[in-house]
């Protein structure tokens, strides 16, 4: 339904990765590897879901991950999704790169909000960003570290896609294609990155890349002295999003941090790193049962959910399933692809024997290579 429609650059923003896309189609793929294995005989008349993440309830093990230039995808854009996730009881998370002001956000939103932050050029913007998320009623904060540069979006590059969206040659016949899409594009209000652009106003003199925007903010020097500076400026729940390695986890939770996102990007960053389903284990072990750790990418299933519970994660986060319902149909999109999956992990837990999500264990999961070890 996103596909129909959106304009193909827009929908090939949502739906592409980076160069040849393996890490965005193992990030889905990697699940199937996995075998849910039941227990039997046990009572699930009653089936418990709920978990905390980020020091906050959550009525279950999902959060919505954050996603930059949400208004693209629907008019509704960020508050859209906020509205969906508080009737589900999840966390939300909203992105620096959003197009709705994260203090109206919060106004909106009363439940569990984390807000997800960049370290710039410009400490005193990522300092500023602290401060009014502290101010704004924020539980938590996710600090991205996987973006020194724009990952190598060929999709985007052929159609030319830029901040705001430009009718180009190339891409006006599917823009005009899209007159629901297109017209409240050009009619309604400026798209604006709210968050950034009273400091960085990079738009102002007009489109400009994606590329370009990314690599004129983002600075490549960031090392663990940042976080551990972050870590001291907000005082409260911090996870790091883009771990991909036990180390790295390790220092994450020395240099001050709660938690960890095992997180390639969606794929849409380094093309060829590893599914995070993949690396959950790992990390879990060497961060102890304390911190957060959170699987972020690939999930389509609330069967996916239960894997990567069972594996050691806290709670999972996804993206693009819920932007592919927002783009379909706005709140209520948004809205039916999360019962779709809170249905499915309740059911997936039901049938492997398990009436609590806390409960699942490495022995509800093995590997299909290591089926005859565990028979």
């Amino acid at each position: 339904m996103a596909r129909k429609r959106l304009p193909r650059p827009i929908f090939d923003y949502i739906d592409g990765g980076a160069d040849d896309e393996v890490s965005l189609r193992r990030n889905v793929t990697a699940f199937s590897n996995y075998e849910l294995v039941p227990d039997i005989l046990n009572d699930v008349s009653a089936v418990r879901t709920g978990t905390k993440l980020f020091g906050q309830p959550s009525r279950w093990p999902l959060m919505l991950a954050p996603t930059g230039l949400t208004r693209m995808f629907h008019c509704d854009a960020e508050l859209a999704v906020a509205r969906a996730a508080a009737r589900h009881g999840i966390v939300y998370s909203l992105s620096t790169m959003g197009t709705t002001r994260l203090e109206d956000l919060a106004q909106a939103f009363a439940g569990p909000k984390v807000f997800q932050i960049y370290i710039f050029k410009d400490r005193g913007l990522t300092a500023e960003f602290v401060a009014r998320c502290r101010d704004a009623g924020f539980h938590g904060l996710a600090l991205t570290v996987d973006t020194p540069v724009a990952g190598n979006r060929e999709r985007d590059r052929r159609s030319g896609l830029s901040l705001p969206p430009k009718l180009t040659l190339k891409s006006l016949l599917s823009f005009a294609r899209h007159p629901s899409w297109s017209l409240p594009a050009l009619t309604g209000s400026k798209f604006d990155l709210a968050n950034v652009s009273h400091r960085i106003d990079a738009l102002a003199s007009g489109p400009m890349s994606l590329f370009d925007y990314i690599g004129g903010q983002f600075d490549r020097s960031v090392g663990w002295r940042d976080v551990e500076w972050l870590a001291r400026e907000w005082n409260g729940p911090l996870a790091i999003k883009g771990v991909m390695t036990p180390k790295d986890a390790r220092r994450s939770i020395a240099s001050g941090a709660t938690g960890v996102m095992v997180s390639n990007h969606g794929g849409r960053q380094l093309d060829g790193a590893p599914a995070p389903i993949d690396q959950i284990a790992a990390v879990r072990d060497a961060v102890g049962g304390g911190p957060d750790v959170i699987c972020d990418g690939g999930i389509r299933r609330g069967s996916d959910v239960a894997k990567a519970l069972a594996l050691g994660a806290t709670a999972c986060s996804i993206g693009r399933p819920y932007l592919y319902g927002l783009a379909a149909g706005g709140e209520a999109g948004v809205d039916r692809a999360l019962t779709l999956l809170t249905e499915e992990f309740e059911r997936t837990l039901t049938l492997a024997g398990v009436n609590d999500a806390g409960a699942l264990s490495r022995g509800h999961v093995r590997t299909r290579e290591n089926r005859r070890d565990m028979a």
